[in-house]
């Protein structure tokens, strides 16, 4: 069986409407971007990781912790009303266009989810490839009852 190539990526778009610059708003010291980065690149099955992002701050910081961040993605894939699916669209072609070959996965790995690890990555991966599923989405039963949700 041919490998499949996995291509990860995270948006970090630097505008926030609630909580500004999120994306590397420091917890625990250090920025949240940081945890995904870190997992991202501890996975044996990420093939390349690059981080999509408008601002140079986050540009800046992603690559000082190990990510590839290739591009400033264009400001109209970064607005309130973009759709993430586009700016995922827009980093996928771009990469397979400089690679010059096409990635069989993609894997979006959410900056503000921060407590996922390389193995549970890896876990979906693998889960695509034995299943042949076209989407795999993590999720985690909520115990409480928060209003917001």
């Amino acid at each position: 069986m041919k490998k499949k190539r996995v291509l990860a990526i995270t948006l970090a778009r630097g505008g926030s409407k609630e909580v500004k610059k999120k994306n590397i708003k420091k917890i625990n010291n250090k920025p949240l971007i940081w945890y995904t980065i870190k997992e991202a690149l501890k996975s044996k099955l990420i093939d390349r990781y690059i981080v999509s992002t408008d601002s140079r701050e986050i540009k800046k910081i992603s690559i000082k912790n190990g990510a590839d961040v290739p591009f400033l993605r264009p400001k109209h894939l970064a607005t309130d009303k973009a759709s993430s699916v586009k700016a995922l669209q827009h980093a996928v072609k771009f990469v397979e266009q400089t690679d010059g070959f096409k990635y069989d996965i993609i894997v979006e790995l959410m900056c503000t989810n921060p407590l996922k690890k390389s193995d549970d990555i890896d876990k979906i991966i693998k889960k695509i490839i034995n299943t042949n599923a076209d989407t795999v989405i993590a999720v985690h039963k909520v115990e409480d009852h928060h209003p917001r949700r």
